[in-house]
């Protein structure tokens, strides 16, 4: 989000380079069209789901590999963890390593008593809570990773006086105190222009792609149904991807055995998503109404993440991202 509001700052480019672009993006959506755009399920690219009950509250977390360190990671905004499912098998194939990924409040399968209070010490505390359930005091070497909101999280997890001892490291990607900070001011704006309702999670997945909120056509595919939930029950979109999956699977064990040489009556009978009619999902979290918290999440996180308790790594596009204090601390190594 932060680098969608951003990028509409940028000043007009040149005609030619306007009418190149046109072109080239009438090709890119002509190509779209002929693009799958069924979504693919969460077990293609973890190897286990659990759900961690902390209290009153359920947290949704996705986990592949055997050995190693943990790297945990925290997804942005509006986003979830099934956002992490290309990386997490790219990284298990690469190195011996743990991958977690969790549903942050409010977001993806993650259910809370509150799912409205995103200050950054909740959100902190949600991820010290479900590391400390899923290790105890046996916990592993750890590297905790985030993007934007959760690159805040990550930071505020490592600087934590309840940060776990075995924190080896954080990383943080595209997000900088002061560039978040004056992002903020135009993100209600770029909020409102999105859609508030897809027909189905396939339109969904089409529209990430040819709106440019997403560009990798495998990702969208496993990750826009986290993002969603269904208008009149409120389930989150890969709960019914996943109901309609064991459905399948039970209505082609349960079919009758037919003679060769008998009569189909219902040649075309397949199962189907009921009902998908026009707005019938909608964004999981409306993220207009944590605005008070969007502040929260990002003040101070230039001298939280310079002063943390770990090895640090910071991703950016560019370095003119950089603000004063982090400019700074990468002058003096």
């Amino acid at each position: 989000l932060q680098k969608a509001v951003l990028t509409s700052k940028i000043p007009p480019r040149p005609i030619l380079a306007q009418r190149g672009a046109r072109r080239s993006s009438l090709g890119r959506h002509k190509s779209r069209d002929n693009e799958d755009y069924t979504p693919v399920q969460w077990d293609k690219y973890f190897k286990q789901k659990q759900d961690v009950k902390v209290g009153s509250d359920t947290f949704r977390v996705y986990s592949i590999g055997d050995d190693g360190p943990v790297l945990v990671l925290l997804h942005g905004g509006g986003f979830s963890a099934l956002t992490w499912s290309v990386l997490s098998k790219m990284l298990v194939d690469m190195a011996e390593l743990r991958i977690i990924a969790m549903d942050l409040r409010g977001h993806g399968d993650t259910m809370t008593s509150n799912d409205t209070d995103l200050s950054i010490d909740t959100l902190t505390g949600d991820v010290i809570n479900v590391i400390n359930s899923l290790y105890g005091d046996d916990t592993p070497p750890l590297v905790v990773m985030g993007h934007s909101m959760g690159g805040a999280v990550a930071v505020n997890v490592a600087s934590s006086e309840r940060c776990p001892a075995s924190l080896v490291g954080v990383a943080v990607i595209d997000v900088v105190e002061g560039t978040a900070l004056s992002a903020l001011a135009s993100m209600q704006s770029f909020l409102r222009g999105r859609p508030q309702s897809f027909n189905s999670v396939e339109d969904a997945i089409r529209w990430s792609l040819q709106n440019g909120q997403l560009r990798n056509v495998e990702s969208a595919k496993v990750s826009m149904a986290g993002q969603l939930k269904n208008v009149q029950t409120g389930s989150p979109a890969t709960a019914e991807l996943e109901q309609h999956k064991t459905g399948e699977a039970s209505a082609s064990q349960d079919l009758p055995e037919l003679d060769d040489n008998a009569i189909r009556e219902d040649e075309e009978a397949t199962f189907k998503v009921p009902g998908v009619g026009r707005g019938q999902y909608t964004w999981r979290i409306d993220l207009r109404a944590t605005e008070p918290h969007w502040s929260g999440w990002f003040q101070g996180l230039s001298q939280k993440f310079l002063t943390a308790r770990a090895a640090r790594l910071l991703l950016l596009a560019s370095l003119d991202r950089l603000d004063t204090d982090l400019t700074i601390g990468q002058m003096q190594g």
